[in-house]
């Protein structure tokens, strides 16, 4: 008789046992990848504490690596992701780690390619996830709101003008989160929103001068 692995389980919405360890992981992938907005040539995992001493019994790895690949929860193929065709296409590999400092389910992201960029998050839950870090930057994205990012030179007036482009198209603004260096170095800002921003609007708003990084992240399917 075959015995059945952890990824013979099959739910309606996720592969795999653990919605943190698992479903969690490849949200947190699906998010870090809209947000790179690029085709990665390396990516390097850093899981942290339950995350790298658990997780490769949970599929963690996997969910990950699927996530950043484009793949959706409940896609029975991340069961094998590794031999995947998507999966040669790129370099990969995994660190493990522990830092009590950081949230038990806990994963950086560092893409290579056409751009470096740095994305940490945590996975907090019945596959509920938060990005909390670009490029060192505090952002907020748990991937329920359509999201503008933004990393610009900080001076006087880019905030104003970014939110006037977004109230021109009476759109309401769930959240702010800014953050800085230092005063007139790079800043960030991240902007949760009721509603997509046309593409015509996001491109004003990459026209704006000082403005280095524009990405407009859709909200993830439940």
């Amino acid at each position: 008789m075959k015995q059945s692995s952890i990824f013979d389980i099959i739910s309606p919405i996720m592969v795999g046992p653990s919605s943190s360890h698992t479903a969690g992981a490849v949200r947190l992938g699906l998010l870090a990848k809209n947000i790179y907005g690029l085709t990665p040539k390396k990516v390097t995992f850093k899981l942290y504490n339950s995350y790298a001493k658990t997780g490769k019994g949970h599929g963690t790895d996997k969910g990950l690596l699927a996530g950043v690949l484009g793949f959706a929860v409940d896609d029975v193929r991340i069961k094998d992701i590794f031999n995947s065709p998507e999966a040669k296409e790129i370099e990969y590999e995994f660190e493990f780690l522990e830092d009590f400092n950081r949230h038990p389910n806990a994963v950086d992201f560092i893409f290579e390619g056409k751009q470096k960029m740095y994305i940490s998050g945590d996975s907090v839950g019945a596959g509920n996830v938060k990005i909390k870090e670009i490029n060192r930057f505090a952002v907020e994205l748990s991937g329920v709101y359509n999201t503008l990012i933004l990393i610009y030179k900080d001076r006087p007036g880019v905030l104003s003008r970014v939110t006037g482009l977004i109230q021109n198209e009476r759109i309401n603004i769930a959240s702010l989160v800014c953050d800085r260096s230092a005063k007139g170095e790079e800043a960030s800002m991240s902007l949760c929103l009721d509603s997509a921003l046309n593409y015509s609007v996001v491109e004003k708003i990459k026209q704006i001068e000082d403005i280095y990084l524009v990405r407009h992240v859709g909200k993830l399917e439940s």
